[in-house]
């Protein structure tokens, strides 16, 4: 039976990390976040401020980005890197400026991306690099590709410029041993990724996995795909590699679905998502010698389940085929005592100017309070470690 009990409650080890001014701004922050009213005020305050050039990028810093961002560049986020590798904690470092889709802005990323992985070649904390499909190519692309609408030739040779792109990071991440994961986007575009996806891992993920599609659990299709790709890995002789989600853009695919009257692909509750993320995380850990993992949850009952599944097969805390991930600046109570107990953990850290990362930002807050119950566990962990403190 399965010793793989990892107390998540241990506040000591979660905040060890911060002093007691950023843990006051931690509460007020997380106190913020827990009023919808307030989420919806402040961000139309913010916005209208970042665009009529009102000098709030200092509050902002000091505030808000400060606590769920690395910093405005690579180099800014060195001594967080530092701070939490050296409580085992290892940092993807993840360009979160959104939004933009021009040529020349896919060019910046893509030289980006190769700095990234340089930057993480140098540095242990770091063993992989990330990026979005629509941060190298349109969006209106993969959506025609998606939809098997003709592209026209134009758009052909957009298609290959974005092709190259993935393939220059992936090939560049190999080069250097620094695996790519790659972030998944809205359902009516993302076919097009997972099989562009499908044919880097290919190439890419004969002997080792360097290349990471993501995987989003509150789509209820998902395990299908998951068995359905599977059997080709095993057949053509290549590993694949998942990181797996809950999903992020549940109430668009809704609305859409509904405007447009198709069957909506998001799971009808937040159980069956529960569900189809842990029958993924079972399937995935069941065939561990050929899928690698990057379980990126804020979920303490699917980590535990993880962390079982991983005592019954009898697989090391630090097997390297499968890691835990959170965001900067939330969860700290799973990062932390899992690092504790040797577990492979990273932290997604975001950087960008301030007034490029603020849609990010505001797409936090906004999660967060859909996500009722993440808020609560937040600042009930933050007031018993105020508490313990205080003692």
């Amino acid at each position: 039976m399965s010793n793989s009990k990892v107390d998540f409650s241990n506040t000591k080890v979660a905040f060890h990390l911060k002093t007691d001014a950023e843990l006051e701004r931690a509460y007020f922050l997380f106190k913020m976040i827990s009023k919808e009213p307030l989420v919806r005020i402040g961000t139309a305050a913010t916005n209208f401020a970042l665009k009529t050039h009102l000098p709030v990028e200092g509050l902002i810093r000091a505030t808000v980005f400060d606590h769920f961002c690395g910093g405005v560049n690579a180099e800014d986020c060195i001594s967080k890197i530092d701070q939490m590798y050296n409580s085992g904690v290892f940092s993807v470092l993840d360009y979160s400026v959104e939004g933009k889709q021009e040529e020349e802005q896919f060019e910046r990323i893509l030289n980006q991306m190769c700095t990234l992985v340089d930057f993480a070649d140098e540095k242990e904390a770091m063993p992989f690099a990330v990026f979005k499909p629509t941060a190298v190519g349109r969006f209106e692309i993969y959506k025609k590709i998606s939809s098997a609408v003709a592209l026209t030739s134009e758009e052909q040779n957009e298609w290959e410029r974005i092709q190259e792109r993935f393939h220059k990071i992936c090939s560049y991440g190999k080069e250097k041993n620094i695996a790519i994961l790659v972030d998944a986007e809205e359902s009516w575009m993302q076919s097009a990724a997972d099989d562009l996806l499908l044919d880097l891992m290919r190439t890419y993920n004969k002997e080792k996995v360097f290349v990471y599609n993501t995987l989003q659990a509150y789509r209820w299709d998902r395990l299908e795909y998951l068995k359905h790709i599977h059997l080709k890995a095993k057949k053509e002789g290549f590993k694949l590699g998942f990181k797996l989600v809950r999903g992020a853009y549940m109430e668009k695919e809704r609305e859409r679905a509904q405007r447009q009257n198709y069957i909506s692909p998001i799971c009808v509750s937040k159980s069956a998502t529960d569900v189809q993320f842990n029958d993924c995380l079972k399937y995935m850990l069941d065939n561990i010698e050929t899928i690698s993992v990057f379980f990126g949850t804020h979920n303490e009952q699917s980590t535990q389940l993880a962390l079982d599944h991983m005592s019954d097969y009898k697989i090391k805390a630090n097997d390297n085929r499968i890691w835990f991930g959170q965001l900067f600046g939330m969860s700290d109570h799973i990062s932390f005592n899992l690092a504790k107990n040797g577990y492979n953990v990273a932290k997604y850290l975001p950087f960008g100017p301030v007034r490029d990362v603020m849609p990010y930002l505001i797409r936090r807050a906004e999660e967060n309070t859909s996500v009722s119950g993440q808020t609560n566990r937040e600042l009930s962990l933050i007031r018993e470690e105020k508490k313990r403190r205080k003692l």
